[in-house]
């Protein structure tokens, strides 16, 4: 969903006072709030409150509060005659105060590891306070239990408070040596270095703050470094540190972990990228794989990594930063369709030993046009949560745990996945890339899982996007574009056969107006697709380039992002674009086959004959927290649905698709329609996409 965005902030006008990294623009200089005019002020602050990080309503906050400055300074000198108006600045601002407060609770786009103050961190250890773990050695298990367990934490503070906390550190060793020279701390000892996970000491111990003493079960995978557990008094605010735990390591932290499978370049190619710890000087990374039942080859892999200078800033640079390891990436190529292949991933050591992963199967892609039955799942805006309850902040991405499992109950009936932006919501704290790749790793690791870029992965002033928000943490795009393989020449935006479909997936981050690249490829790969083979083509994008009514389009009267379909409906239409879905908006929304702003189909579940519009549909409830709808539902609005969930695309043959959409609490289907056309129907002359005619009466 939004963070910050291009619309610009309101701002009353003060004695030369500014909020740091406010949008504030001068509107009046001195107010005299009348009724109507209050009443104004918080239209306004409403239409506001769907930008949940709050940048907005503080922005407005804060010049009101300087017009109060101001006000309480003419009072003053005039004897106090301008009470009647600082009381009517005050009830405003008192207002917005309480919106502001009341709109934080959705905590859209907020990273639970951003409420730590670690940079405030003191050193308090106290010799009676004690934190202690167990298993020390983790990882001795067969299969999966080599790469993630259990652990029980046991703690006391002689002094406990409700606010206690905490906090694992991966490395161990969180000292003075992990600080940035861009923020050198003049008093040491200093921390960092935000944990990779938080919980509160009283989270299973009711009556922690009488006895100081509780314990904790909570979840590790291998993260390529040894862990710590520390004992944190104060809050998150002013954490003082207490006491340290023994430390804990995995068997072997550098292991090859969590596999995920791209589509390659061609048709007949699949990729793997995997998480290590080793270094090419070190060993090779490589992947055996072959037809399931038959010999195996071994081929090399490739192998990247970034440091904090390929990062724009903080926290990612900062306090979120945390070594990503290497990353590698194989190609197993000159598949047979539809055949299942197996495969591991490893590392040949200097030595000539081998270090390999567990062993896994795919199905591979069939060829372009073949039929078969091709099942393909698409969703956006998912996160990442912790099973065993920990970096909890007001339920914000708690639904995505839901969305994985439902994904992993029909892996035999989906055949590729797509989540189409806000992957993660890491936004800056490096250490949860390696958490969703562990949570995703089942489906993953199996089915062709393609990604999109979104305003969380990018997003960053100075840095080349579209937007000049902060949503990114400082990543711009840096872990997505390597943690995951997308089959391009640029890594913005691709497209990607899979049999009876084509799929063409822009990248909302980067201008797609008329005359950019981007423009032209989107026109390219709509225009290069043969639909006697490949009827089906479909559009994907993050932010809603066609058609939603989530209140924070509404307001802003564009019921999509600006200039988004003005500058991409005729192509959509010019190459008859089935269906378009987008994220962004967490929710679920489906349109009429619509074309500017008029449905040209009074059908709602079964499409037949010629094409006459293109289906939009946003498909944003992966995990975040859920958008608020606008109370006006547009004519084009047919189906809408404030849950988490994901829809599914079932093409039986080349002239009958199914669309579903499911949620991820029951895995039911809550919405469906059908199309049936043949060839000649595709071919056929329709609105703007023959000789031009217009809808207009």
């Amino acid at each position: 969903m939004t963070g910050d965005s291009v619309t610009e902030g309101i701002c009353l006008e003060s004695s030369g006072i500014r909020r740091p990294r406010s949008r504030c623009r001068v509107l009046v200089g001195h107010l005299i709030p009348s009724p109507a005019l209050l009443l104004v002020m918080l239209l306004i602050a409403n239409a506001f409150r769907p930008w949940s990080n709050g940048d907005k309503m503080a922005s407005l906050q804060c010049c009101l509060l300087v017009s109060l400055t101001k006000s309480a300074w003419f009072a003053l000198s005039d004897g106090l005659s301008d009470a009647q108006e600082m009381r009517g600045l005050f009830t405003l601002w008192a207002v917005l105060w309480v919106a502001t407060n009341l709109q934080g609770t959705s905590s859209s786009g907020h990273q639970p590891l951003s409420k730590i103050a670690i940079h405030q961190a003191e050193i308090a250890l106290d010799d009676k306070a004690y934190v202690k773990v167990s298993p020390s050695l983790l990882g001795l298990g067969e299969k999966g239990a080599k790469n993630s367990e259990w652990v029980t934490v046991e703690f006391h503070n002689p002094n406990p408070t409700k606010n206690d906390w905490i906090g694992v550190s991966s490395p161990a060793n969180f000292s003075s040596s992990t600080c940035s020279l861009e923020n050198p701390r003049v008093l040491p000892p200093v921390i960092c270095t935000a944990p990779i996970k938080y919980q509160l000491a009283n989270f299973s111990n009711p009556k922690y703050a009488e006895t100081g003493t509780g314990s904790l079960k909570l979840h590790l995978i291998n993260q390529r470094a040894d862990f710590s557990f520390a004992l944190f008094t104060n809050g998150l605010l002013n954490p003082k540190l207490v006491a340290i735990s023994n430390t804990v390591t995995f068997a072997n932290p550098k292991a090859p972990v969590y596999p995920r499978l791209a589509q390659g370049r061609s048709w007949d190619e699949m990729t793997v990228t995997w998480t290590s710890g080793y270094e090419i000087d070190e060993a090779f990374p490589v992947v055996e794989w072959g037809l399931q039942g038959k010999d195996r080859i071994i081929s090399p892999a490739g192998t990247l990594t970034f440091d904090r200078s390929s990062l724009c800033g903080a926290p990612a640079s900062t306090v979120g930063w945390r070594d990503p390891g290497y990353i590698h990436t194989g190609f197993m190529k000159e598949l047979w369709p539809n055949l299942v292949y197996t495969y591991r991933v490893g590392h040949k050591m200097t030595n000539g030993s081998y270090i390999w992963s567990d062993s896994y199967q795919f199905r591979a892609s069939p060829y372009p046009g073949q039929k078969s039955v091709q099942k393909i799942v698409i969703f956006g805006d998912m996160g990442k949560d912790e099973i065993d309850g920990s970096n909890e902040y007001n339920n914000f991405q708690r639904a995505s745990l839901n969305t994985t499992k439902q994904l992993i109950n029909e892996l035999d009936s989906t055949d590729i996945v797509f989540l189409i932006g806000d992957i993660t919501y890491a936004n800056g704290y490096l250490s949860q890339w390696d958490q969703f790749t562990a949570q995703v790793e089942p489906i993953a690791s199996t089915i062709p899982f393609m990604i999109a870029g979104g305003n969380h992965e990018r997003d960053w002033p100075g840095s080349g996007s579209f937007y000049q928000s902060q949503d990114s943490g400082g990543e711009c795009g840096v872990p997505a574009q390597t943690m995951f393989y997308v089959p391009a020449e640029n890594r913005e935006k691709y497209s990607t056969d899979y049999g009876m479909f084509r799929f063409c997936i822009a990248d909302t981050e980067h201008d797609w107006r008329e005359g950019t690249d981007q423009y032209k490829f989107i026109e390219h790969c709509l225009a290069t697709v043969d639909r006697q083979k490949q009827p089906w083509l479909i559009f994907l994008a993050h932010r809603v380039l066609g058609y939603s009514s989530v209140d924070f389009y509404a307001v802003e009267g564009s019921f999509a992002e600006p200039m988004g379909r003005e500058s991409l409906q005729k192509l959509w239409q010019k190459y008859k674009v089935d269906i378009a879905i987008y994220g962004h908006a967490h929710s679920y929304e489906r349109t009429c086959p619509v074309y500017e702003n008029i449905c040209t189909s009074q059908e709602r579940n079964h499409y037949t004959g010629t094409f006459n519009g293109t289906i939009h549909v946003v498909a944003g409830g992966g995990g975040a927290s859920l958008a608020q709808f606008s109370e006006l539902q547009p004519r084009w609005s047919i189906f809408r649905d404030q849950d988490y969930g994901f829809v599914k695309l079932t093409a039986t043959d080349h002239s009958n698709l199914l669309f579903e959409y499911k949620r991820s609490s029951d895995g039911k289907v809550h919405d469906s329609f059908t199309i049936s056309r043949d060839y000649r129907d595709i071919l056929a002359c329709t609105v703007d996409s023959c000789p031009s005619s217009t809808l207009a009466s």
